[in-house]
């Protein structure tokens, strides 16, 4: 017996450039696309790893968990690393890079998350990309949660390393990732020699064996059903058309802070300022004495499909996420995401004891309306 997803043509070394050349669209890019054969972890960790040697000195901008995360594979790497923390309920600012630069001139790698879908802030990247090329440092950065949601422009920006997935805005598959690449980064690697080679973590094996073999013998078998799949989501991508699917994240993300804030009942936007909240993700902090893990729980007991959790680590306990991309994006499961944590809320006493504390009690009419104003 077939199985349409089993019983496969082979992807052809022609059909995965093709691919590619959709991806490099989607970026806007003059510059070499790689579609690495992994979650967008692999990228990211061979661009580090690549980008980062032995005696280096990198600035890495934590702004959420995955900051943190390439701190430690620079410091693996034997680079010495430079932390520029902010609070996670905003956003760094490019002077704040800037005097980092200027405080450490010997600086030549710089890592950013664009948007934290895990803390619901994104950063201003055009402004920041100026002050890092007129530094003349490599310019890594996250796009993940970005693209598709908000606007990404490598080339304009000066971001050398552009590495994106597709399981979150774009509505696609997990297992499969790309990069962009510039050609400063290409000689940065080729001058490492402890960057990859001969690996699956190896961005100089795709150049060597895949781009200047003009992209005719691919380096292994492709994970055919996430490339399948991530070509489909191209296609509706490109249907939908970028700006239209960037635009529906925005009215997400505004629809759901105000959402949230007439609601009551003790929530508020976790992300201080408007201007920092992803368009990918709203987090969300929760009254005193209100436990984020419990209150999420009840809230899916009735529809467990929606895209609600609490927050990772140490913020499970007062942070919730209302993860609003891809096909989440849209007013109705905003508004249903938002009546089920006012439910909880009351359901829970937490709303009485909001307003006990100065609070306003939970209204969901309230909500409601706020959702059907914010939505553009």
């Amino acid at each position: 017996m077939t199985h349409p997803l089993l019983d496969l043509a082979p992807l052809t070394a022609a059909h995965f450039a093709a691919v590619e050349r959709r991806v490099a669209a989607l970026l806007d890019t003059e510059q070499d696309v790689v579609i690495m054969q992994g979650e967008a972890l692999l990228p990211l960790e061979g661009c580090i790893r690549g980008g980062a040697r032995p005696g280096s000195t990198a600035l890495n901008v934590i702004t959420g968990p995955y900051g943190q995360t390439f701190g430690n594979w620079l410091r693996d790497c034997g680079a010495n690393v430079v932390d520029l923390e902010v609070p996670f309920h905003t956003a760094v600012r490019a002077a704040q890079v800037e005097q980092a630069l200027a405080a450490h001139p010997e600086i030549d790698f710089v890592s950013l998350v664009h948007a934290e879908a895990a803390t619901g802030n994104t950063n201003p990247v055009a402004e920041i990309g100026k002050v890092v090329r007129a530094h003349g440092a490599l310019f890594m950065l996250d796009a993940v949660a970005s693209v598709g949601a908000e606007p990404l422009l490598p080339d304009v920006w000066g971001v050398d390393l552009c590495v994106i997935g597709a399981q979150k805005a774009m509505g696609g598959p997990a297992g499969v990732s790309a990069v962009s690449v510039s050609e400063r980064a290409w000689e940065r690697f080729a001058a490492n020699p402890a960057a990859p080679r001969r690996s699956y973590l190896s961005l100089l094996d795709w150049k060597e064996r895949w781009i200047d073999g003009d992209r005719k013998a691919l380096l292994h078998a492709p994970a055919q059903l996430e490339m399948l799949a991530l070509e489909a989501c191209m296609e509706r991508i490109e249907a939908e058309g970028l700006d239209t699917l960037m635009s529906r994240h925005a009215s997400a993300a505004a629809a759901t802070r105000a959402g949230a804030s007439a609601l009551g009942g003790g929530l508020e936007p976790y992300v201080d300022e408007a201007r920092d909240a992803a368009p990918v993700a709203t987090t969300l902090r929760t009254p005193a004495g209100v436990d984020a893990s419990e209150l999420v729980a009840k809230a899916l007991e009735a529809d467990p499909s929606l895209p609600l959790i609490a927050g990772g680590g140490a913020l499970a306990k007062e942070m919730i996420r209302v993860n609003h991309y891809g096909v989440d994006a849209t007013r109705g499961t905003v508004q249903s995401s938002l009546a089920a944590l006012g439910a909880a809320l009351a359901e829970t006493g937490a709303a009485g004891a909001a307003s006990a504390a100065g609070a306003s009690v939970v209204d969901l009419e309230a909500a409601r309306r706020a959702v059907t104003e914010a939505w553009r």
